[in-house]
């Protein structure tokens, strides 16, 4: 998933070295970002979970707050450095990123009492990814562009405006797709998240509600990944086998739309799966595909 997006970024060109090393480098610090922030969220989230999710690693005691605290540290760490060896912007992203996510999970999310604000505001740490991808592109590798922005210490910016339109609709489609998971989810969480003043679809509105803009999310996240299409350098490849995992997927938001209130909140948890499985298997779709262009290009 990691390599689909500068991949992307950087096009269907003969690879070297130096392309590789930030492909390489973009994908242990997306990973250990990723590790980092679902460890920094498992505690500040403890108890929540004790209610909606008692078979994490904090509730079930498989390890203590402590030890998971060195962990992410040490994560957060690599996280750091390896955006720093591709390039300053990188890093930055990276800090901008991190602190949004520390004070939103830590405080944010539990004090701002706008309706549904922890679900409009979470996938937006998913966008990283995307922006990152293109950001290690466009600030690591020596390319001919459109447009070109050079400040002192920082380094320089080149990519063209198509490049630019690509990364929006990836990264729409990355937000709705996102967006569409974790309202289901918050369906099944929606006793704990009330309980602790987290404001949800569910717990701002109504269970059933929530399953109803879960879908609007997803068919919106269905409509950008052909966009995506259009717009990119993707083949038919990549639309027709995302366009059958869309449709495989809707069946089960539809599920959800028809379920009996007492059964929402176990196949909310069900259907949050599916849904995070259609968002991750596209970056796969993307990636595999991108692959096959190159291996038959080169």
């Amino acid at each position: 998933m990691f390599a689909s997006v500068p991949m992307l970024a950087y096009g269907i060109k003969p690879y070297n070295s130096e392309i590789i090393r930030i492909i390489v480098f973009t994908i242990i610090t997306l990973y250990s970002g990723f590790f980092a922030a679902l460890f920094w969220n498992d505690i500040t989230d403890f108890d929540v979970d004790e209610i909606a999710h008692p078979n994490r690693l904090l509730p079930s005691r498989k390890i203590g707050v402590r030890n998971l605290f060195f962990i992410a540290l040490i994560f957060s760490a690599i996280n750091f450095i390896f955006a720093l060896l591709i390039s300053i912007w990188c890093l930055i992203l990276v800090c901008i990123s991190a602190l949004f996510v520390a004070v939103h999970n830590k405080y944010l999310k539990r004090r701002v009492k706008f309706p549904a604000y922890s679900e409009i505001f979470s996938p937006l740490q998913w966008t990283v990814v995307t922006i990152f991808g293109f950001l290690a592109i466009w600030t690591a590798l020596s390319q001919s562009s459109d447009i070109f922005v050079s400040i002192q210490f920082f380094g320089n910016i080149s990519t063209d405006r198509k490049a630019i339109i690509t990364m929006v609709l990836l990264l729409i489609f990355t937000y709705f797709s996102d967006k569409s998971h974790d309202i289901a989810e918050g369906i099944h969480d929606a006793e704990a998240d009330k309980k602790h003043g987290i404001r949800t679809y569910a717990t701002s509105f109504s269970l059933k509600f929530a399953v109803k803009i879960s879908l609007l999310m997803f068919v919106i996240s269905g409509a950008f990944g052909i966009f995506l299409y259009i717009q990119s350098i993707l083949s038919p490849f990549f639309i027709i086998l995302f366009l059958l995992l869309f449709f495989y997927s809707l069946s089960h938001p539809l599920k959800l739309l028809k379920c009996n209130k007492k059964d929402l909140k176990e196949q909310g948890l069900v259907v949050g799966r599916k849904l995070y499985d259609y968002y991750l298997f596209t970056f796969n779709l993307i990636f595999i595909d991108l692959l096959i262009q190159i291996l038959f290009k080169f």
